[in-house]
């Protein structure tokens, strides 16, 4: 029997393994790209008053040099009393609004522009606009007819959101049929919603047409009304659940780690069923055969089927020698037959025939050698 050495058991174990560790490890790659094309957005992040380049005071700026009043509030209720006819309410950071705050802004009269609104502010600002996937291309071309896009022309959006609006709003920027950009009509009120707000920002403003497209959606009007939201107490963020507070990217990560596992299981199912006996390619010497089944059960530590397969040989031996037929006799009879020709105990020809698995191998050679032991002296008796 060909003995292998420890780098060709390294090699087979490789080869059989090898497409899972290849497909973990491209997941694992996979989930990092994601999550390194995760936006980072600091506090400043949209805030009117922030000179990083993450914030929009040279937007503003812009505003007021071209005579346009931006009022900067940090409150919900604040914002709504400050815009009436006429004005425009600027919402970024929707999602540090809660519900109650959320609905507030129902109240308004004046037009209302969202930007990069949660799924709690369409549902209660905009409900004929939804949220669409995520959109991978950042520079796109408007695709429609609206002054502000037409003006402003190419954007680059970064990472940014997308939606499904209906037939009768006005859709702008799309990526593989959905929006970046979406206005519709509620009465006498005009609701822009916005899915990013990177062409906003100071570091972004001076790419493609940023800077005509913010100057576009927030100049149309006289008077600006910017809500900055601040940060909210805690536990007031009740109106969103725990799967909105999961990353895209960490939803995206568990998406495919349950293919992964359905792909597995469907490959190992194919394994399972009933052993098939086939006859050997070749004829091998029984020593072989029991010396490879025997470091089978040894590898796999299967104690209980070896001794199985030792005592039902021995009682297959044995049985017809005593003159009786297996499949009509009880264990009682079989041992009492056995132990009238040999000089061992009842007790211990019945744990041997039909007792319990061994405990260690120790056990394991004891019952093989008293198997041997039984059926030498029902021989020479």
């Amino acid at each position: 029997m060909t003995t292998l050495t420890a780098g060709q058991v390294v090699a087979r174990r490789w080869k059989a393994s090898r497409g899972i560790a290849i497909f973990l490890l491209v997941l694992a790659v996979l989930a990092i790209v994601l999550a390194a094309l995760r936006p980072q957005v600091g506090a400043d992040y949209l805030d009117p008053e922030s000179p990083d380049k993450d914030g929009t005071r040279a937007l503003v700026q812009l505003l007021g040099q071209n005579g346009v009043h931006v009022t900067v509030v940090r409150d919900a209720q604040e914002a709504v009393a400050q815009s009436g006819p006429g004005s425009l309410l600027v919402v970024v950071r929707p999602e540090r609004l809660t519900a109650g705050q959320v609905s507030d802004l129902l109240a308004g009269t004046g037009d209302l522009l969202l930007v990069e609104p949660t799924r709690a502010a369409l549902n209660t600002l905009a409900p004929q606009i939804a949220q669409g996937p995520a959109a991978v291309d950042p520079v796109a071309a408007p695709g429609c007819a609206l002054p502000a896009a037409t003006a402003a022309g190419k954007v680059d959006f970064g990472a940014s959101g997308t939606f499904d609006a209906a037939a009768s709003s006005v859709a702008c920027y799309p990526a593989e049929g959905h929006p970046r950009l979406v206005q519709v009509q509620a009465g006498t009120r005009t609701i822009t919603v916005l899915g990013s707000g990177s062409p906003l920002t100071n570091g972004s403003l001076t790419q493609e047409g940023n800077a005509a497209l913010g100057m576009s959606l927030a100049g149309g009007r006289p008077n600006v009304v910017w809500l900055m939201p601040g940060l909210p107490p805690a536990g007031g963020t009740a109106d969103k659940t725990f799967w909105d507070l999961v990353p895209s990217g960490v939803k995206l990560a568990l998406l495919q780690v349950i293919i992964a596992v359905l792909l597995v299981a469907f490959w190992r199912l194919r394994r399972l069923g009933p052993v098939v006996a086939e006859s050997l390619p070749v004829v091998i010497r029984s020593a072989e055969a029991v010396e490879g089944r025997a470091r089978l059960y040894r590898g796999r530590r299967a104690r209980d089927r070896a001794a199985d397969a030792l005592r039902s040989g021995a009682l297959e031996r044995l049985v017809p020698r005593l003159g009786m037929v297996r499949a009509d006799a009880t264990q009682q009879e079989i041992v009492l037959a056995v132990g009238a020709r040999v000089l061992l105990g009842q007790e211990t020809i019945h744990w041997a025939l039909y007792g319990p698995e061994p405990d260690n191998d120790v056990e394991l050679v004891r019952l093989t050698d008293i198997l041997d032991d039984l059926e030498r002296q029902v021989r020479q008796s």
